[in-house]
């Protein structure tokens, strides 16, 4: 299904942020790469909402965390200074070791960008390594429960 401005369904999860001076160029302008700021902001804004963190750091001081494996943004409108958006966020699939994200900014009722990303699930090692693990209980049963994932 696409997705046009009038077609955000009502169960997406949607971060409300407003665009600060330094998020912009001369003109006012949003600079593209903060749309994947915006993104990001709004994962753990989801994640928070369902009383979840980014990152847990267990006893062991191995850190619980979820790097990203691939993203992608279309750009399709401008952002100014000024603007609030609305970051749409919808939990495409929860995988064993995986999330995957779909994602779309709004400026009111102006699409502005549509992006995607995959997140591991992985422990962070104080030595800095990363090992990819099956999701942990206490993320899946919350995960599962919210009325953002997409049910196929």
């Amino acid at each position: 299904m696409t997705e046009s401005a009038d077609q955000k369904p009502a169960t997406q999860f949607v971060y409300e942020r407003r665009v600060h001076f330094a998020e912009t160029d001369m003109a006012g302008i949003v600079h593209f790469s903060n749309y994947y700021r915006y993104m990001e902001e709004a994962e753990h804004a989801y994640f928070r909402s369902l009383g979840l963190s980014i990152m847990h750091t267990g006893e062991d001081g191995v850190v619980v965390g979820w790097p990203r494996v691939s993203s992608q943004c279309q750009y399709i409108g401008p952002a100014f200074y000024g603007d609030t958006l609305q970051i749409h966020v919808d939990l495409e699939r929860m995988g064993y070791k995986s999330l995957s994200w779909r994602m779309s900014i709004y400026s009111g009722d102006r699409k502005l960008s549509q992006g995607r990303m995959k997140t591991a699930c992985c422990f962070c090692y104080p030595d800095h390594r990363l090992e990819s693990i099956v999701i942990p209980e206490h993320y899946s049963s919350k995960l599962e429960e919210s009325p953002h994932l997409e049910r196929k």
